[in-house]
């Protein structure tokens, strides 16, 4: 093992004032569809051209909480028509581990109606990570370099190691390739492969996401989907566990650590009832590190305007932001 040290506390909410931080901008609407959708990309779009990667979970078979395919497919074809979606092969042997499994389930979830390119399919490519604790590169699907701009569309939820997978986690494991990278993020040489957990684990991912976000610069932008959030990742499809915590909407901003925490406030802005599960799932496994991480390694602020773009772009609080949530509906 390394003889490297996380920083502990991940299991600590930090209240937003008691947080030292600049303000970044983050913007948010109850409008889940794909108007919503739309509507919020167009706060948050700008260098967003040439060749566009749109880096999503696209699900285990018949995953039933990932981001509705039709509000994808009309997003591309009417802000982004030249976009494709990336994916890479998965750490774990299942029904997306190697590349003739993952373009199967691809066709079963109904990703066929434009380019899903499997950037690890080919190959992979080191990116470089400045100021890293525990890399200096991580080991991502080589195919990520062929693209000018890139888009985060995250269905933020729980995530049984990272505690919640927003952004960061999309990015972070999501680039990694199949094999080495994921290894890099997830494993200890010589012991069993999930043997990375909590702080270690969340600043592990963390500096893979920060590689990608430095390879782009200011051509990346974030989406985060506050839907069908249970405190499992769309990894376990349909093993998930059931979705108790109501739906909220969509955010998005230019900066990847403001927009993740802002969704992790308005979780905890949530009554108990609603958030229990979720809040649970953070804390025991030290998610909170991830936020703290990203805004110590330069990727952004944990303090931020929250704006409501269904009323006039007003600024708006977290508790006003999840006031008068409805209970779960399956439908």
């Amino acid at each position: 093992m390394e003889d490297k040290k996380a920083k502990k506390g991940g299991e600590k909410y930090i209240p937003f004032n008691e947080r030292d931080s600049k303000e970044s901008i983050v913007y948010f609407t109850r409008d889940l569809s794909s108007e919503g959708l739309k509507k919020i990309y167009e706060k948050i779009n700008e260098n967003i051209d040439g060749k566009v990667a749109i880096k999503l979970h696209t699900g285990e078979p018949h995953g039933p909480n990932i981001i509705p395919r039709e509000w994808v497919k009309d997003f591309i074809k009417n802000e982004c028509p030249q976009a494709t979606i990336i994916e890479t092969n998965t750490y774990y042997d299942g029904d997306r581990y190697t590349t003739e499994q993952h373009r199967e389930t691809l066709k079963i979830n109904g990703w066929d109606f434009c380019p899903v390119d499997i950037i690890d399919e080919d190959g992979t490519v080191d990116l470089p990570i400045e100021n890293g604790k525990w890399f200096d590169h991580m080991t991502m699907g080589k195919n990520i370099v062929n693209y000018d701009s890139f888009i985060a569309l995250t269905h933020f939820k729980g995530h049984a190691m990272g505690g919640f997978g927003g952004s960061n986690k999309n990015i972070g494991i999501g680039c990694a390739d199949g094999r080495i990278g994921k290894a890099m993020i997830h494993t200890y040489p010589g012991e069993s492969q999930w043997s990375i957990s909590e702080e270690d684990f969340m600043e592990r991912m963390t500096e893979s996401t920060k590689a990608t976000v430095d390879y782009f610069k200011d051509k990346i932008t974030f989406i985060n989907v506050m839907r069908n959030m249970s405190i499992s990742c769309d990894c376990e499809g349909v093993n998930a566990a059931p979705v108790v915590t109501p739906n909220v909407g969509i955010l998005a901003s230019r900066d990847i650590c403001a927009l993740d925490t802002a969704c992790v406030d308005l979780i905890y802005a949530m009554k108990n009832e609603e958030n229990h599960d979720i809040v649970e799932r953070i804390e025991t496994r030290h998610g909170l590190r991830q936020l703290s991480y990203m805004h110590e390694l330069g990727m952004g602020n944990t303090k931020y305007k929250l704006i409501d773009i269904d009323n006039n772009d007003s600024e708006i609080t977290q508790k006003d932001a999840v006031s008068n949530l409805k209970p779960f509906n399956k439908k």
